[in-house]
């Protein structure tokens, strides 16, 4: 008899072992997790911050003793928003780092560029930064997104201002990329459902600086509503450009321009600019003890306060862990997938909508906000979520 139990704790530790052994980025002590997102382009605002999140929630969960016996190792690579050095980062991050999961990447092409390359090594690729609907649709099991899509924040601003401010010339201004066009996209589907089509739409590129025809071209076109597809430095170029023609017209963002670098324009130029946010951002001077204990760790961290990209990095790196712990001692991809689709309704430390995920639901919440810069802050146009 005891021959017997021995054996069967043996074949157990040799079991655990082999599983260690056999998933890529797991050993008995360790977890490889990887990143590659701006830390240098012309997005690094959003890159460089919402990492320092991620790795901030890493070393506490390292400092409390890991995660049912493996610490985290949190690998980091600048893409400079671009889809070649993507590229690359990533074939590090698979065939030399050989990373367990994926979290946070950067960028709507450079993660429809480099997504193939995970799922074909099994790598779960797990909230990346971009709010882009390729992040969860098509479904797969190895494909997580957090919040709403561009397309469903675009969708429910166009449908407000249409219905509620009476809004009938839309145009839009956007990145000739897969991220401009999912939020052309959604002015589009919008426009269509309620019998309307765009009225002018301008195309640039990430890295461009003048917009001076593109304003010409919308303001020539009466466009009472300008719905933007861009990230933070665009957004702040295209707004000054509208404003110093004098134009007064509405303008409304989303995720990716739902910054306080937008909203702390110079010269109060980004006054009455609306954005669309999949979460509302909070105020570093929040009074709740644990809102304030996160703002004060991240500012002993990296010497500022925590902007909205840092809040999503807080958030995303939370529900991750919990999706570890959930996945028991014998860590797999498909263990971590049944963890994270474990997760219901959970409620992070800023009030944001719950979260939930499932085995045929891998998009966290829907939510939508409609925010405004008002004396150069963001705050709610109305407190209630939107949809369309």
């Amino acid at each position: 008899m005891r021959t017997l139990v021995v054996a069967a704790v043996m074949a157990a530790v040799v079991t655990g072992s082999a599983l260690a052994a056999d998933t890529q980025g797991v050993t008995d002590t360790t977890i490889k997790i990887g990143t590659y997102t701006d830390l240098s382009g012309v997005s690094a605002m959003w890159g460089a911050n919402n990492s320092n999140a991620w790795r901030m929630v890493f070393d506490q969960v390292n400092k409390d003793g890991g995660i049912n016996g493996r610490k985290i190792q949190y690998i980091l690579e600048d893409n400079q928003y671009q889809v070649p050095r993507s590229v690359q980062a990533e074939n590090k991050l698979l065939n030399e780092d050989h990373v367990f999961v994926e979290v946070a990447n950067g960028g709507t092409p450079m993660n429809n560029a480099t997504m193939p390359m995970e799922i074909k090594a099994g790598v779960p690729n797990v909230f990346p930064l971009t709010s882009a609907r390729s992040m969860y649709t098509p479904f797969h099991h190895l494909k997580f997104g957090l919040g709403s899509s561009y397309y469903d924040q675009v969708r429910a601003g166009v449908k407000y201002f249409v219905e509620q401010r009476h809004k009938q010339r839309v145009c839009a201004a956007a990145q000739d990329t897969d991220f401009g066009r999912d939020v052309t996209d959604g002015v589009q589907d919008q426009l269509k459902a309620m019998n309307m089509t765009m009225t002018a739409e301008t195309l640039h590129k990430p890295t461009d600086t003048d917009f001076s025809a593109a304003v010409a071209k919308l303001h020539d076109a009466n466009c009472d509503l300008v719905v933007f597809g861009t990230i933070v430095r665009d957004a702040v170029q295209l707004i000054t450009a509208i404003r110093k023609t004098g134009w007064d017209v509405d303008m409304i963002g989303q995720a990716a321009s739902y910054d306080e670098a937008v909203a702390k324009l110079p010269g109060g130029a980004a006054e009455g600019f609306y954005s669309m946010a999949p979460m509302l951002f909070i105020q570093p001077n929040d009074d709740r003890p644990a809102v304030k204990a996160f703002v004060q760790s991240y500012k002993q961290a990296y010497g500022k306060d925590p902007n909205f990209a840092a809040q999503l990095g807080f958030t995303g790196a939370q529900v991750v862990v919990q999706a570890l712990r959930n996945a028991g001692k014998d860590l797999t991809a498909d263990s971590f997938v049944a963890g994270l689709e474990q997760v219901k309704d959970y409620h992070d430390i800023f009030g944001s909508p719950p979260i939930s995920f499932g085995p045929d639901k891998h998009q966290g919440s829907n939510a939508s906000f409609l925010c405004v810069v008002k004396n150069g802050e963001w705050q709610a146009v109305v407190p209630d979520s939107m949809s369309y």
